[in-house]
């Protein structure tokens, strides 16, 4: 069976969502680095599956990194190769925040990475994507 692989970011750093939070740098580097770094990917945040599977996430200077894989045959895998899907979006849950006009994320718990339709952050897109 084939795979599409993909690779984008889930999060862009110091960007305000539509949602009016930002990210800031360093918000996903305890979960990443107490091995917490594995989430399931899904599709469209629908939690009672996943769509595929995370190879890497990594923190960089511009956001949360992401390469994975999902079926060629799967709607998220026809939807990509199509370009019908191209946006990222992430599930969280916050441990430290700082209010002011907006929501700073500083650190988060990563609990999902998800292919989405109209992600929050409207740079969180994929900007890879082929078949394996």
């Amino acid at each position: 069976m084939s795979v599409v692989r993909f690779a984008g970011y889930a999060a862009l750093f110091d960007v305000v969502d539509r949602g009016g939070d930002i990210v800031r740098a360093g918000a996903f580097a305890r979960t990443l680095a107490a091995g917490r770094g594995r989430v399931p990917l899904l599709w469209q945040h629908g939690g009672l599956r996943a769509a595929g599977v995370i190879e890497t996430l990594t923190e960089d200077a511009r956001g949360l990194r992401v390469t994975g894989r999902v079926a060629a045959r799967s709607a998220a895998g026809a939807a990509l190769l199509a370009g019908t899907v191209e946006g990222l979006s992430f599930g969280y849950r916050a441990r430290r925040e700082r209010r002011g006009t907006y929501r700073e994320l500083i650190d988060v718990d990563l609990l999902e990475v998800s292919l989405v339709a109209v992600p929050m952050q409207p740079g969180a897109r994929v900007d890879e994507v082929g078949l394996a």
